[in-house]
């Protein structure tokens, strides 16, 4: 467990520090069309961690049901959140998603982030939400494990 603390704490580090370079030293100017994707990416991945965060002290600490078979869950969660960060960027940059029509002009890029942190908080939810795009959209079916997912949802 302290493993899993160590790293997620690591990994907030070097978010920190990325979203600093970016701000102090910026991207070099062959990648600076990339950057609101890379910062989507980096905020998803917060959301995962703190997830994953929540997860270490409800499971450990108010449950008391802490399993070591879970630990690669820990390491890989961030990572799946990192990732649904940039899916998040491109649905949303690709007008496949839409952000209230009514939101402040004046925002920014705020409304990039926040689908970006929710889409890491709960990786399961948003997945599944992009499988219902595909789906109506291009007719492309669930993958096995959604429909698994869906099965055990029926059954309980």
């Amino acid at each position: 467990m302290k493993l899993v603390i160590t790293y997620l704490v690591a990994m907030l580090l070097i978010i920190a520090s990325a979203f600093l370079g970016l701000e102090q030293c910026g991207l070099p100017n062959s990648l600076t069309s990339s950057e609101l994707a890379l910062r989507c990416a980096l905020i998803s991945m917060l959301g995962g961690i703190l997830y994953c965060l929540r997860s270490v002290y409800l499971n450990r600490c108010v449950h008391d049901r802490w399993t070591k078979s879970w630990e690669i869950w820990y390491y890989l969660r961030p990572i799946t959140s990192f990732i649904c960060g940039i899916v998040a960027y491109i649905f949303l940059k690709a007008g496949l998603v839409v952000l209230d029509a009514s939101q402040n002009t004046d925002a920014g890029n705020f409304g990039y982030y926040a689908f970006a942190f929710f889409a890491g908080l709960n990786v399961d939810k948003f997945v599944a939400k992009i499988e219902e795009i595909g789906k109506s959209l291009f007719g492309i079916e669930k993958t096995r494990n959604a429909k698994l997912s869906d099965d055990n949802k029926e059954d309980k």
